[in-house]
């Protein structure tokens, strides 16, 4: 029983420090613009039967069967909180938030897709709409987003004119009071969330690419002028963070109390032999 105390303590303070990193991970993207928090999911090591010492461990004979006795934990799946995060106003014409399911969908000078709830973007010199780390925002049809019309003068929509995107995503532009609808903006979902795998900066791609395909987002509304903060609450990871802490501390202290006692067997042992 001993040796099953060691191991199940050891195999808990396996798991809170997994936990503590992903609280610390949490608390470091609290100010993370589309940051989505994340959190684990356990599973027990090993579950032995247990028998009242009048009984029999044979698998027929249930009258003293008592339950079963995990060894401990470990971590099982690492997973993210897509839930909605707080809408702060920026007056930025080019940020844009998701109200609502979805993602929008960039491609790097690569070619390489992600998927993203930050929509910080900005116009690059030759007029595509991007990431602030120069990567493109695409549209419905998967073109890259260019935010003025064809055969339209530069000049004429640096200097006077008005970016419009409606909540739906299409982009309209009015300039000397006319307007010109172009591209929309593309907002794409997922039906296994869980699947998703964060890349860094808040970006996402599936793992199973074949049978986890993009979908046509439905229940959104895109905001201008908006951004949508980080889901991540600073109260709540801190307290996380005591918790997981006096919960290492009180496992700890088990370890050292089953190693004293487990020396003192082998002493004891030696003595009588």
């Amino acid at each position: 029983m001993i040796v099953r105390s060691l191991e199940s303590a050891a195999n808990g303070m396996l798991a809170l420090m997994d936990m503590n990193d992903n609280t610390a991970n949490n608390l470091a993207n609290v100010n993370t613009v589309g940051y989505k928090k994340g959190s684990l999911r356990f599973k027990d090591v090993m579950q032995s039967a247990v028998y009242s010492q009048e009984g029999s461990i044979l698998r027929n004979d249930t009258s003293r069967y008592l339950g079963t006795l995990s060894c401990g934990s470990e971590s099982l799946q690492y997973t993210h909180d897509f839930s909605q995060g707080a809408l702060t106003k920026t007056g930025n014409p080019y940020d844009v938030a998701i109200e609502g399911d979805g993602f929008f969908k960039i491609q790097n000078l690569d070619g390489q897709i992600s998927y993203t709830r930050n929509g910080s973007f900005a116009v690059n010199s030759d007029d595509y709409l991007v990431t602030k780390q120069g990567e493109y925002v695409l549209d419905i049809n998967n073109r890259r987003i260019r935010m003025i019309p064809e055969d339209f003068d530069p000049e004429l929509f640096r200097d006077r004119t008005e970016i419009i995107i409606a909540e739906n995503g299409n982009i309209e532009m009015n300039s000397y009071n006319q307007k010109f609808p172009m591209q929309t903006i593309g907002i794409w979902d997922f039906s296994d969330k869980d699947d998703l795998f964060e890349i860094g900066d808040a970006r996402f791609i599936p793992k199973d690419t074949v049978n986890n395909l993009e979908l046509r987002s439905e229940k959104f509304s895109v905001q201008q002028g908006m951004l949508e903060l980080s889901n991540s609450n600073v109260i709540k990871e801190m307290i996380n963070t005591i918790n997981t802490t006096r919960n290492y501390e009180s496992l700890a202290k088990v370890v050292s109390t089953n190693g004293e006692m487990l020396t003192t067997a082998v002493s004891v042992g030696r003595i009588r032999s």
